[in-house]
């Protein structure tokens, strides 16, 4: 390999990291508590998939159909062709051939991004399929860095797609009065948003509890080089879901829940801790 490319190839690396660390601070602890040897993979992963969101949630101003076809187009010539002049697909693509991610979690995570382009409300089947797209095939795709070999992968998927669903419903509760308000979307079947009830609430709840218990079973079996970060990662969502709990519907409606960065860090250095001391 060539310095040019080489130095594209770092650049492009550097490029996602930087899109991580400006767009999530939670997120950026989390890879900063995994392996160094596998930072930039994941930071290529999280670069693709936040662009692809901000196209669909936040250019209101510009039109999203035609831009997000664009990306997609690129994104497939990107990984056809091994090369992208944009860093973000570029990097992308370093990934999804040493990783060998597969297309089916490409199409699928680019599928459910464009349903937030056109839908605005989901039957049972669509719900899945749109957390199956939108995060379940993150937790793959980065379930495919994290693994020694194709055994482990197979033996850890289930317990990440619980992780991604679990992480996706609390990012819909979390989120119910923004995505109403602004985007007019209610991602929960057969829920009402005026209408949205402490009986709603419980059932979104208890279906969101046991997607966590079967996750944990899986993070205490991941590799080293990933378990802190995902277990962080876990801590982090498992204290926001407590905070969502104790709040009532209508009040979630009206306010978004957050953890302030103090908080994160807190739950950074209690994650660190519970794995010396074995308890994950």
């Amino acid at each position: 390999m060539n310095d040019a490319i080489e130095l594209y190839n770092k650049t492009s690396l550097d490029c996602s990291k930087i899109i991580t660390k400006n767009y999530s601070t939670s997120f950026s602890l989390g890879i900063k508590s995994l392996s160094s040897s596998i930072h930039k993979p994941i930071y290529a992963i999280y670069g693709f998939v936040r662009f692809a969101d901000e196209i669909v949630d936040t250019f209101h101003d510009h039109d999203k159909e035609t831009i997000f076809s664009v990306f997609k187009k690129d994104t497939e010539e990107a990984i056809k062709n091994k090369f992208s002049t944009n860093p973000i697909l570029h990097s992308f693509q370093m990934v999804v051939h040493e990783f060998e991610i597969d297309k089916n979690l490409i199409d699928a995570f680019l599928k459910s991004m464009h349903m937030d382009i056109t839908k605005t409300t989901y039957s049972e089947s669509e719900y899945k399929e749109y957390i199956y797209g939108s995060a379940e095939v993150i937790g793959l795709m980065c379930l495919k860095v994290f693994c020694n070999n194709k055994k482990q992968y197979d033996e850890l998927k289930n317990y990440a797609i619980s992780l991604g669903s679990a992480f996706q419903k609390i990012n819909f509760l979390r989120d119910i009065k923004s995505d109403y308000d602004e985007r007019g979307r209610i991602y929960f079947p057969g829920i009402d948003f005026n209408n949205f009830n402490e009986s709603d609430k419980k059932s979104i709840e208890e279906n969101i509890n046991i997607d966590f218990n079967n996750a944990l079973t899986g993070i205490k079996k991941l590799p080293k080089k990933a378990k802190r970060g995902v277990f962080l990662a876990y801590t982090y969502y498992k204290e926001l879901f407590s905070k969502i709990k104790n709040i009532r519907a209508s009040k979630l409606k009206n306010s978004r829940i957050r953890i302030s960065n103090f908080y994160k860090f807190i739950f950074y250095l209690s994650s660190r801790f519970k794995l010396i001391i074995g308890i994950v």
